[in-house]
């Protein structure tokens, strides 16, 4: 019976911690995008500020070609499903502080998530040593 059960609970672990793993991959991910959005952000105000400005534009395979900016009164935004709309300035920006905030929601949960996971590992742990411990105390008595 209890060789059944240390069976379930090393399964129900190795389950537990890839839900961990993959737990973390995606908080890492959010954690990028979080990033990536705070710096396009960034990024537009500082456009917004300069009538004329250079960049350098990639164009693949780590190429890049320089270019003016003329005007950043217009911006193409990606929002999905390969959907881009244009936008002035200020309308990106608000989109994307709205991201941001979708995406702080979604990086607490995770957190939230990685916390319970964490817990029940270690209450696993507890119960491995458990049996452990009484399948020696069997044998030795």
């Amino acid at each position: 019976m209890s060789e059944e059960r240390a069976q379930q609970l090393m399964q129900h672990m190795q389950m537990l911690e890839n839900y961990f793993s993959d737990l973390s991959q995606r908080e890492a991910t959010l954690y990028n995008i979080l990033r990536e959005a705070a710096s396009a952000i960034e990024s537009i105000k500082s456009l917004s500020q300069k009538s004329d400005s250079e960049t350098l534009v990639p164009v693949g395979m780590g190429t890049f070609v320089k270019a003016k900016i003329s005007s950043a009164d217009k911006l193409v935004l990606n929002i999905g499903a390969g959907i881009s709309l244009e936008k002035d300035s200020i309308s990106a920006i608000n989109y994307l502080e709205a991201r941001i905030k979708e995406i702080e929601v979604a990086i607490k949960d995770t957190s939230a998530k990685k916390y319970e996971a964490s817990a029940q590992l270690e209450q696993g742990k507890h119960q491995i040593n458990q049996l452990i411990q009484a399948e020696s105390q069997n044998t030795s008595d």
